[in-house]
């Protein structure tokens, strides 16, 4: 039997977030307030006893001058992808209601692990010539349902979107991601799991005099002002400092450790500084940034160390240093990246990555036309 999706409220929604030992941050009510461009819904799917068993934060962005909208369920939505009947009773009455609602094409990103590559495997991975992106790799593990649940999204007119550029991040949100599971490990196991070198940066760091603090909302504008030097020095675009700021306060008026933010210290000057978010046992490492000066005491090992240890604290089950390239070419400007963050320790994880439905074939296609020449 099918489920009925219809609009909820937030406290239903966010209650449901809760009863789950978690999902992504851009599946919470208020992420639809971090996004003002888009107008944000709650989801919920109802069996027939009335009985709440999924809900989706969905964003939609209008076309110019037509009552027509992108609809997008970042990282979401939050059902039972493992269903048998995933198509009939989940995706077909979420697709039926967002035509209703005025949508002519939908995004969405499952939160389906496809493979996972252990710390190890992408060092080798990295050092094989032969090996041009990870996936090129034999993975440490695999998740078979995963492919399934891809074959049937494709036999029901789902598409997959492609990676963007060279560099292996999608589109919208990343289907590389590198995490260090926490789950039934104490602190000093994940410290043994760092490699030699990061083991060596936090210490130096400590004996330098690094001191990791955690700031709040007037910390904003000395975080800024890292992110926008490292925005220049690493070639993307950064997102205004009110982003940020209205980031801050409606997170954390839904949940105060929501967000934090840490800032590295060290004779009186901000050398590092990066936000974290919580939503039940998932931590992520947010954005960070970072000066050129003194490097040398190494506070990007000490800060994150610090959130790692934080985020132990809080029983969190799996740390997320959030996206990583696939591509493991020199001449990869985000291999550095990749290699900082596979020293945790950790794993690289893919995920099914993000797929598009189109509702309207005509205004799908001219959206495609525009991103294309953007």
């Amino acid at each position: 039997m099918s489920l009925r999706v219809r609009a909820i409220s937030r406290d239903e929604h966010l209650a449901f977030i809760m009863s789950r030992p978690s999902a992504s941050h851009m599946q919470v009510p208020s992420w639809g307030e971090v996004k003002p461009d888009w107008r944000a819904e709650s989801l919920g799917w109802f069996d027939g006893e009335g009985r709440l068993g999924g809900v989706g934060l969905v964003l939609f962005r209008p076309l110019p001058k037509l009552k027509r909208y992108l609809a997008y369920l970042p990282e979401g939505p939050v059902i039972d992808w493992f269903d048998p009947e995933l198509e009939a009773r989940w995706l077909e009455p979420m697709l039926a209601y967002l035509k209703a609602q005025g949508a002519f094409s939908v995004k969405m990103g499952p939160p389906v692990v496809v493979r996972r590559w252990s710390a190890d495997a992408v060092k080798a991975a990295i050092a094989d010539p032969a090996a041009r992106r990870l996936r090129d790799a034999e993975a440490t593990s695999y998740e078979p349902r995963a492919f399934d649940i891809a074959d049937r999204l494709r036999r029901t007119g789902w598409q997959q979107t492609e990676a963007a550029g060279e560099d292996g991040f999608a589109a919208g949100q990343p289907r590389y991601v590198f995490q260090v599971p926490f789950a039934g490990r104490p602190l000093e196991e994940i410290h043994r799991g760092l490699n030699q070198q990061w083991r060596r940066n936090v210490k130096k760091a400590e004996k330098a005099g690094v001191k990791v603090v955690r700031g709040g909302y007037d910390d904003l504008p000395a975080f800024y002002e890292l992110y926008a030097e490292t925005a220049e020095r690493d070639r993307f675009i950064p997102r205004p400092l009110p982003y940020f700021q209205r980031m801050w306060t409606v997170l954390t008026a839904e949940e105060p450790d929501r967000m934090r933010l840490y800032l590295a210290h060290h004779d009186g000057d901000v050398l590092a500084a990066a936000t974290m978010l919580t939503v039940g046992t998932h931590v992520w490492y947010s954005y960070g940034a970072s000066t050129s000066r003194k490097r040398e005491v190494q506070p990007n090992n000490a800060i994150q160390w610090r959130m790692m240890t934080d985020a132990h604290e809080l029983g969190a089950a799996v740390y997320d240093f959030r996206g990583i390239t696939d591509t493991l070419e020199e001449s990869n400007h985000l291999l550095g990246l990749l290699r900082f963050k596979a020293g945790s320790g950790g794993e690289a994880v893919e995920y099914l990555g993000e797929w598009d439905f189109s509702l309207n074939r005509l205004l799908h296609k001219a959206l495609d036309l525009y991103m294309a020449r953007r």
